[in-house]
């Protein structure tokens, strides 16, 4: 028999003896959970107090704590990696919007805004692909591309919800379409170009890699230069037809 066994059923008989109820793994935990500062008054017990490791060895209650918080300060560890990671990336992401942001205030015309939007998107933010889409009669404009609505609705109409930004893999058909060149595989996000209710148009990033823009991906900094190009075209008095 263990040295475990003999000292628990030492104690049981004890108890018995003494014509008290058997302990049991029952009665010991609720004890323990009432009385949470047990092996604060009595520490020699956690040198016989044994959890099983993974590996199939016993390890001490102290060491098993050990473990733990060595455990958890890794994750944490981690964790404050990632969140350092993600606030040096937004650091970066804030300036390249605020470059862009003054560049467009400084576009005289439609064909400025749309030149410094897509050359700043592919030069600046290092995106494979970059467009814009004015809404109107295709080869109304010079300088700047514009579909007609209902083709726009047509190809990738089935992408938009609402005025909110969208982001997930396409279809081929879709990304072809969407930046006018010949793209296999990707993923973009759309953001929708619209004031006081009538849509105007969008602007859309995309990559050749088909997991770079999915539904985890945030948008704000899209969202917020589509604004700024909204408040722009009102200014350039440009109007859909």
């Amino acid at each position: 028999m263990s040295v475990s066994k003999k000292r628990e059923k030492a104690v049981t008989v004890a108890a018995e003896q003494s014509g008290a109820t058997a302990l049991n793994d029952e009665i010991v935990r609720e004890y323990l959970k009432n009385h949470d500062d047990f092996l604060q008054r009595h520490p020699d017990m956690l040198d016989y107090l044994h959890v099983s490791h993974a590996s199939g060895s016993a390890i001490s209650l102290v060491e098993k704590q050990v473990s733990v918080l060595r455990e958890r300060n890794t994750d944490i560890r981690q964790r404050l990696k990632a969140l350092t990671a993600n606030a040096r990336d937004n650091d970066v992401l804030y300036e390249q919007t605020r470059a862009l942001v003054l560049k467009l205030l400084d576009a005289d015309s439609v064909a400025a805004l749309y030149r410094i939007f897509i050359t700043s998107m592919q030069e600046d933010f290092g995106v494979d692909y970059a467009s814009m889409i004015l809404y109107g009669n295709s080869g109304d404009s010079e300088g700047w591309r514009t579909e007609p609505r209902e083709v726009v609705k047509k190809e990738i109409g089935s992408l938009f919800r609402g005025h909110k930004a969208v982001c997930g893999t396409l279809r081929t058909e879709e990304l072809t379409f969407l930046f006018a060149e010949d793209v296999a595989n990707g993923s973009a996000a759309l953001m929708p170009l619209s004031a006081d209710g009538e849509a105007l148009g969008l602007i859309a990033v995309g990559s050749a890699d088909g997991n770079r823009y999915n539904n985890q991906v945030g948008t704000l900094f899209l969202s917020h230069i589509a604004e700024v190009i909204v408040k722009l075209l009102s200014r350039l008095n440009y109007a859909r037809d």
